[in-house]
Parts: structure tokens; sequence; C-alpha cells
């Protein structure tokens, strides 16, 4: 969860807080790199929340173009990641849904680490929208409600989830000192461990990201067993 740019900025005497978006963005390679010298296969970057998208246009509009550049960098020829939007896309700009879509397709075959790329997303949307897609599924099959009621489990909605086919992340990491979920990832991270630093994103360093490994190695998950 890459929180604080916006602060990052104001502390920094910066008038227009996209120029913490920006610097935020630019940050995101180096996440990428440490996250591979790390062995990690799956990352989830929230870019931007459904929530997010109330936002004033003068700072909502130069931030979709960001994240726009930010999907196409990170899908670049040259680089080896595996980029998978999952968010409702049709809540987004035309233009930034099919950057993202571009920059999903554009990474297609790369052997990589899965980089997720959260944009327009919110936790009970995605579940809204896994139960909708599970619900037109079986329609479709000719199955009734009623039979649906008696056979319908957690792995049948799971399937249907924006990050379907992908583990559930063991870590969660919140930048900024901020100590909540806001909706990231709520049906996948019910056995996650979290963990929450005290840096703005833009301030988030190497050692920040090492000592988020460690602490979590030094814990004794139980899964709820």
């Amino acid at each position: 969860m890459l929180d604080g740019n916006r602060r990052w900025a104001r502390a920094a005497g910066l008038d227009d807080v996209n120029d913490g978006h920006i610097v935020g963005a630019n940050h995101i390679d180096n996440l990428l790199a440490w996250c591979a010298e790390a062995g990690v296969q799956h990352v989830t970057l929230w870019l931007l929340s459904t929530d997010n998208l109330h936002r004033d246009p003068s700072e909502l509009i130069p931030l979709l173009r960001i994240i726009e550049t930010v999907a196409e960098e990170l899908s670049a020829a040259e680089q080896p990641w595996q980029v998978n939007v999952v968010g409702a896309l049709d809540t987004l700009p035309a233009s930034t849904a099919a950057a993202l879509k571009t920059a999903s397709e554009r990474s297609v075959g790369k052997t990589g680490m899965t980089v997720n790329l959260a944009v327009g997303y919110g936790g009970r949307r995605e579940i809204a929208d896994a139960v909708r897609s599970l619900l037109h599924e079986h329609a479709q099959a000719g199955t009734s409600i009623e039979e649906l009621a008696e056979i319908i489990d957690v792995e049948h909605i799971a399937d249907h989830l924006y990050t379907k086919g992908q583990p559930d992340p063991d870590l969660v990491i919140r930048t900024s000192g901020e100590q909540r979920l806001s909706g990231f990832l709520l049906w996948q991270s019910a056995h996650s461990e979290f963990y929450f630093c005290d840096a703005l994103w833009p301030d988030f360093r190497k050692v920040d990201f090492l000592r988020a490994l460690r602490d979590f190695s030094e814990r004794q998950r139980r899964f709820g067993s």
C-alpha cells in the first residue's frame, strides 16, 4: 500500500501534490528490484482506490496520467514483469482503462514476477464483482438460484476475484503510519500478516523493506489453527 505521496509533497513544501505522486511513481522501480532480489513472485501495488476517484479533477486527472505512464514503463519490452491489472476498469476514463489493458497484453508471456496494478480498486467492489460474475456464469449454464445456493462455497467466489489463479498475499505492507486496510485485498488478506511503516512512500527505503521481511520471518503463522 504505497501511501503518503500527498503528505510527502506538502512536507517538502511543494504546491502541487501531484509532484509527490510523480516521486512516488518513480520509486516503484526500486521496490520491484528489492522484491526480485528477495525472491518475491507476486506483488500488488495499490495505485488508485475507488474512493480516490472522487478526488478533485485537478489532482485526479494528472494522477491518472501518471498511472498510465507507470503501466507503460513496467510493461516495456526490456522489463521482465508480468503486469496484471486488478480493479474495476469500467470506473476509469477510457484512456486509462485502455492504457492498463495494453500494458497487461504487452507483458503476456514474460516470466518475471507478477506485478498487479490495483487501479480503480476497492475490496468490497471486488467481492461484489466476483459474485456478479459467478451469477452470470451459472445463469448462462442454466443453473437456478436455488441450485447455486446449494453448491456455492468460498472457492467459487475466489475463482472470480480480480486475482484469480494467484496465491493470497503472505505479507501486506502499508507505508505512511496509517494502520488500517482501507479495503485493500479484503478477501485475499484473511490470513495475511501486516506490517505498518511510518515512512511516507517516497521515503520508504530498502532497509525499511528488509525490516518488514525480517519481521515477517519471525512471526509464527497459524492460519486460524
